[in-house]
């Protein structure tokens, strides 16, 4: 970080989490920590599904695999230091502590909207298109397409990482946020976030913007063709292979926007708190649920799983 010589070099913040609203701290605590648990047990449990049954070695599953690693890594980012700030009367992290949380914030986040814009695609061809779809989405192009995925994300979370550990916090030190995030410690900053915000602006254009399109695109492909269909139990069958999808989209997308894409100016730690909590939180928690727990499927592979243990 580059410092001047009457500036101190920070070395830890102070994070204001929920401190204001002292009455809740106790709902709080148990409303993260069963959250945490139930995500954590979702998440492994489509992990160990997918990587042990040979009925679920489908792109679709691949790609959920895929998704329930970064839901994880999002939660565990997030919530244990949050849940350790609600529990403790000092709420504070590191310099170190807090670039570390944003790299992996980013890194899982951004991942998420680009596999949510490749998962779409993958609907598209299954319904659009289902005699090529072997063909087309081949066990290599799922590894390029995850690997891309892991690698650009990360060049993406290294670069918002080291752009913020080049700027300069001589004023407040309390993130007004329950972790680190990027808008409230622009706000911290004293030193010139220009290189930042530009970034940050060309990532919201790639990540909330073109992502976006080219989900709503395959969707409205999708849409198109089941409304083709001659059959009311094809439009049923393929209608039930994307709503899953389409919803956590729709839920994932709207807290994003509404965290992100709106000017300095205009932010608002109550409602960034709030946003975050649903993407950050209550989405990793609700995808396990929303995709698969419903899928005969994985009820099928969960089933024969289950036995096992038992013996």
């Amino acid at each position: 970080m580059m410092v001047s010589p009457n500036e101190t070099m920070v070395t830890e913040f102070g994070l204001e989490g929920f401190s204001e609203h002292p009455s809740l701290r106790l709902l709080l605590i148990g409303c993260f920590l069963t959250l945490y648990t139930i995500a954590l047990i979702g998440n492994t449990v489509i992990i160990v599904l997918v990587t042990s049954s040979t009925g679920l070695h489908s792109p679709m599953y691949f790609f959920l695999c895929n998704l329930a690693t970064m839901d994880i890594i999002c939660m565990s980012s997030v919530l244990p230091k949050a849940l350790l700030g609600l529990v403790s009367e000092k709420n504070t992290i590191s310099f170190n502590g807090c670039m570390t949380q944003l790299f992996f914030f980013v890194w899982s986040g951004s991942s998420e909207l680009l596999l949510l814009a490749v998962m779409a695609y993958d609907r598209y061809v299954a319904i659009c298109h289902p005699l090529h779809y072997s063909s087309r989405m081949s066990p290599r192009l799922c590894g390029a397409l995850a690997l891309s995925v892991w690698s650009l994300c990360a060049v993406n979370a290294s670069i918002n990482t080291g752009l913020m550990t080049r700027l300069s916090f001589c004023g407040p030190k309390v993130i007004t946020h329950f972790f680190c995030e990027i808008p409230p410690l622009l706000l911290l900053s004293c030193s010139s976030t220009y290189l930042n915000s530009i970034m940050t602006l060309i990532a919201d254009a790639f990540y909330g913007g073109i992502n976006f399109f080219l989900t709503l695109l395959s969707y409205g492909c999708i849409i198109a063709s089941i409304l083709r269909m001659r059959s009311a139990e094809g439009k049923r069958k393929a209608f039930s292979t994307c709503s899953s999808h389409l919803i956590v989209v729709c839920v994932y997308y709207s807290s994003v926007f509404c965290a992100y894409i709106s000017p300095a100016s205009s932010y608002s730690p109550e409602r960034s708190k709030v946003t975050s909590v649903l993407y950050s939180v209550l989405s990793p928690t609700l995808n396990p649920l929303i995709y698969t727990l419903r899928n005969k499927d994985v009820k099928l592979a969960l089933g024969r799983l289950l036995p096992s243990f038992s013996h």
